[in-house]
């Protein structure tokens, strides 16, 4: 309040003043920000033995299609194409999404290697940061025992084990989302001024979030966060926003590259925003029709054990019970700031569960962004329980569950996985063939045989394409065919299927068939030599082929 009085006096005082309460200003924001660093290091060794875990199960468990063997495949070709501006699938451009979660697969595979568990490194990284940003921000706002609360029923969550461990752009999104969440609430909270500094690295993760998957990136955090500021009555505080210099930040991260692949590629600005944007959110043509309970599902499975405090938490706000006791509750806030926390957290997983309940298309993946909220509503409601008999070993008890809970589902998961998976064929090319041989699939597309054979040439895709265009619903087709518009070039992989004899006669040529596809090529494929029969692919060759020599035949 001291500094704020100095900087009202300096309208008509003298200098010096002006420069005493710069100099107050700036030794405060200072303060808070490294007492910031300091709370987000303690959060990091509260992390990092549910990171390991995560780590672990990610080297256990085959890789899924179509998602991460598309989205693994395109950050590898990212790093050995050296293409940082357009990812690539097959060597075809690929502008479902933006590149944020490609480049950090790129760098991955360029440090680790060509590793399953290095793209993976991505979600995990970012699951890790969410479960950091979550314990820092909390601990200033409500106190170091709520904190950890929740962010050891965040790490223990499936959420975090098993969902920060799939290569896609969920977690990326769901952690940005939950950065500017959490960094603009507690700019507003923190004083009669917002925070100037935790302003801008809200600012800073919502370009990240939009760089991560797009628009959502932006309106969710904005959508929770005007709800609340109408529900707090903190309009009056918007408008000292830093926003000159918070925008220059969004502008600075967002703008070059959108700017720069829509002036090499044409349409693309209209094709990833109003297609795979505005479409998936109007359309009903797209995969994963479920219906408008689905949410209420995916959250019982992502914090099902926890679930039942998040319940408590609600009965406490339906009743309108006070948070009294707040230092009995292990929380070192005025009462008043942690309403303002509890009011926050609701407010954010109604308003995005209720945002993604509208579209047709509905995955586990969308729910991701208010597992923090679901965080700090059980820590609450746990909070309730201080003193009960046997409060410790339930606690113990219920993380060692989750550890278990993920454990399984990571086999579970494994298990169904490895059903379509083109991991045995993959093998098998990658010793029996040099990376760059020619490679024919037919019948389907293995999104994860080019990452798993490691592929250093596109591979020819057979197929009846004359008159597909604008005629398939939202399936690897298309995405070949949408992509094949920016890139004619590239698009020369996308051969028809009427060449297949002609290969017969050509040697050191493999071919790829699914097993779907065989009664019907079953002719023509007869010319091959059929080298290795997988679980849901065959590998073929044409006559004269040789092999490498450190494979058996």
């Amino acid at each position: 309040m001291g500094v704020r009085v100095l900087v009202l006096r300096c309208v008509c005082a003298r200098p010096e003043h002006c420069r005493l309460a710069v100099g107050s200003r700036q030794r405060t924001t200072l303060a808070v920000m490294t007492r910031a660093v300091s709370y987000a290091r303690d959060a990091l060794w509260l992390c990092l033995p549910w990171l390991l875990l995560v780590l672990v199960l990610a080297c256990l468990r085959p890789m899924a299609v179509p998602d991460e063997g598309r989205y693994g495949e395109i950050g590898r070709w990212m790093w050995i194409s050296g293409d940082w501006m357009v990812p690539r699938l097959d060597g075809i451009p690929f502008f479902h999404k933006p590149p944020l979660l490609y480049w950090l697969e790129a760098l991955s595979v360029g440090l680790l290697g060509p590793q399953v568990w290095a793209v993976r490194l991505v979600p995990m990284l970012h699951a890790a940061l969410m479960l950091i940003g979550l314990y820092t921000v909390t601990r200033q706002w409500a106190g170091e025992a709520l904190a950890r609360r929740a962010a050891l029923m965040l790490g223990s969550s499936l959420a975090f084990l098993v969902g920060g461990q799939y290569v896609n752009h969920d977690m990326l999104v769901a952690c940005w989302i939950s950065l500017a969440i959490l960094c603009f609430g507690w700019s507003f909270a923190s004083g009669e001024r917002p925070h100037v500094g935790w302003a801008r690295a809200g600012f800073v993760a919502c370009g990240l979030g939009i760089l991560s998957k797009g628009l959502i990136g932006l309106a969710l955090p904005g959508l929770v966060l005007l709800l609340w500021i109408g529900w707090t009555r903190q309009w009056g505080k918007i408008l000292r926003l830093p926003w000159f210099s918070g925008l220059a930040l969004f502008c600075l991260i967002t703008v070059p590259w959108f700017a720069l692949a829509e002036q090499h590629h044409p349409g693309m600005l209209g094709y990833l925003f109003g297609t795979h944007q505005f479409g998936r959110f109007t359309a009903t043509t797209f995969n994963n029709a479920r219906p408008w309970w689905f949410y209420g599902v995916a959250v019982l499975v992502l914090w099902g054990m926890w679930l039942p405090w998040t319940l408590v938490a609600a009965w406490q706000a339906f009743r309108r019970q006070s948070l009294g006791g707040l230092e009995s509750l292990g929380m070192s806030s005025s009462m008043e700031q942690v309403t303002k926390l509890r009011s926050l957290a609701w407010i954010w997983m109604v308003a995005i569960l209720g945002f993604f309940s509208i579209p047709n298309s509905k995955l586990l993946g969308y729910a991701l962004p208010v597992v923090p909220a679901l965080a700090v509503l059980s820590a609450l409601g746990w909070s309730s329980m201080q003193g009960w008999r046997w409060q410790r070993w339930l606690w113990r008890g219920l993380l060692v569950l989750g550890v278990v809970l993920a454990v399984g589902a990571n086999h579970v998961a494994g298990q169904f996985i490895d059903k379509f998976s083109s991991r045995d064929v993959a093998a098998a090319l990658a010793c029996r063939a040099g990376p760059a041989d020619p490679v024919s699939v037919l019948g389907g597309y293995p999104y994860d045989l080019p990452f798993l054979s490691r592929r250093s040439a596109p591979m020819q895709v057979m197929q009846d394409w004359a008159g597909l265009q604008g005629k398939l619903g939202d399936e690897w087709r298309s995405e070949l065919l949408d992509g094949a518009r920016f890139d004619a070039q590239a698009a020369a992989v996308l051969v028809p299927l009427s060449t297949l004899p002609t290969l017969a006669g050509v040697p050191g040529q493999w071919l790829v068939v699914a097993h779907t596809a065989l009664p019907e090529l079953a002719p023509t494929l007869g010319a091959f030599e059929r080298r290795v029969e997988g679980r849901n692919w065959s590998l073929y060759r044409s006559p004269g082929t040789s092999e490498q020599a450190n494979c058996s035949p």
